[in-house]
């Protein structure tokens, strides 16, 4: 059903204000804003369409910024919506049960009968491209057996290469799952299978591996506006790879890394606004990926990182710093629509939508994102900064998109 008026964001900014007991001058002051700016956040005439100044206002009013944004969205017009929210239960428990197993707790057992690895590996790899196609249903609706086969398989295992290769699989469908939950609006839930794919790499002891964790704890983090534990985790992972990314010896699983790294760093500094921190880790990871080459991407990581990707990160930090152009032009000669990843392309095409709204270009904005949403429609549907952007173009009128925007808003259920 389309969200009650009270449920707009301003509203819980309101709440939030209240509670931690300041005026709106206080509140605005704090982020250099006007007291009648924050009056028109609070009545839904100002749109909160940037993650850092969101972050700022739950950073103040010392809220959840999942709260803030109203997550999860649980779209009801979506039926695909309806089936990833359906299997959440079931993955928290071959979640739970898979950090029992990891931290060695006796008397665990099988849940079901032993499945061979080499099923498991063509399931793994499913789940894997619908994530890289950006199918968040199919991904909710996969995991859960998954996990559970790979808990069993865990417990069985005595040893060996059969074990290793056990636990490798269950640090990838945790990582896939971490991704999955942020997506779908449950941070806690991503954080406990950031925190199973830890568990797992730990045992393996392979470098690479927990760099890429490392990465997807940075993802968890970003999702719960922890900018600065986000930074600190990457640059102790960053650490850990240089002497395996640098010298005659480098391998380029750990190049790719590091620059997926700065690339996290990049969109935590953009959201905290410390501008030059944020293009001085894009032009980081910008080097890494030359230096791998122009068709590079990894897709083995889920990082899927190379120079497309850089470029999608740098338009979304262009957003965010409030120098959409920049962002938008920042990695030159680069064609985002052949990164092999829908998920990617997805992702840039919301914050190029969002970019192009903000230079007033709120036409292409509306045609940019009608596109991205016909092609991943649960995940634009379920995005909250494409949400903003939506409410703010219904809010301001697109008369010669008004027939596409009136589409975005029904799909969204927003109440206009």
């Amino acid at each position: 059903m389309p969200l009650a008026s009270d449920e707009h964001i301003g509203m819980r900014v309101r709440v939030a204000r209240n509670a931690a007991g300041l005026t709106q001058m206080e509140l605005a002051d704090s982020l250099r804003h006007t007291e009648s700016w924050i009056a028109n956040v609070e009545s839904g005439r100002q749109p909160l369409d940037r993650y850092s100044v969101i972050t700022a206002i739950a950073d103040r009013c010392d809220v959840d910024v999942v709260w803030l944004l109203g997550q999860p969205y649980r779209l009801q017009r979506n039926g695909g919506g309806n089936v990833a929210h359906a299997h959440i239960p079931a993955l928290r428990t071959g979640l739970r049960r898979a950090g029992l197993i990891l931290s060695g707790h006796p008397g665990l057992s099988p849940q079901g009968p032993a499945v061979d690895l080499a099923t498991l590996r063509k399931r793994s790899g499913k789940a894997n491209t619908a994530r890289q196609a950006a199918n968040l249903p199919q991904v909710a609706t996969l995991l859960p057996p998954m996990v559970e086969d790979l808990n069993t398989a865990l417990l069985a295992a005595e040893g060996g290469a059969d074990k290793e290769e056990a636990l490798r699989l269950l640090v990838d469908a945790a990582r896939t799952a971490r991704m999955c939950l942020n997506q779908l609006g449950y941070p806690d839930l991503a954080w406990v299978a950031a925190e199973v794919a830890a568990g797992a790499a730990t045992r393996l002891d392979d470098p690479v591996v927990k760099g890429a964790v490392a990465w997807d704890r940075c993802g968890a983090l970003l999702h719960q506006a922890s900018l600065r534990e986000t930074v600190a985790i990457a640059d102790a992972a960053l650490a850990d790879l240089e002497p395996h990314a640098t010298g005659r010896g480098a391998q380029d699983a750990a190049v790719s890394l590091r620059g997926a790294l700065h690339l996290r760093c990049a969109i935590a500094h953009a959201r905290g606004g410390q501008t030059a921190d944020a293009w001085a880790r894009i032009d980081e990871a910008l080097t890494d990926a030359d230096r791998l080459g122009q068709g590079w991407y990894d897709l083995d990581a889920h990082t899927v990182f190379g120079r497309g990707v850089v470029a999608v990160h740098a338009a979304e930090a262009g957003v965010e710093v409030d120098q959409p152009d920049k962002g938008l032009k920042k990695v030159r000669t680069v064609d985002v629509g052949e990164v092999p990843s829908k998920e990617r392309r997805t992702h840039y095409a919301i914050d190029k939508a969002r970019s192009l709204h903000r230079m007033g270009k709120s036409p292409a904005a509306v045609v940019q994102l009608r596109a991205a949403a016909a092609d991943a429609p649960y995940y634009v549907y379920a995005d909250p900064m494409s949400r903003a952007l939506v409410s703010d173009l219904a809010r301001v009128g697109v008369p010669s998109q008004a027939s596409e925007l009136s589409g975005l808003i029904r799909n969204m259920e927003l109440v206009y």
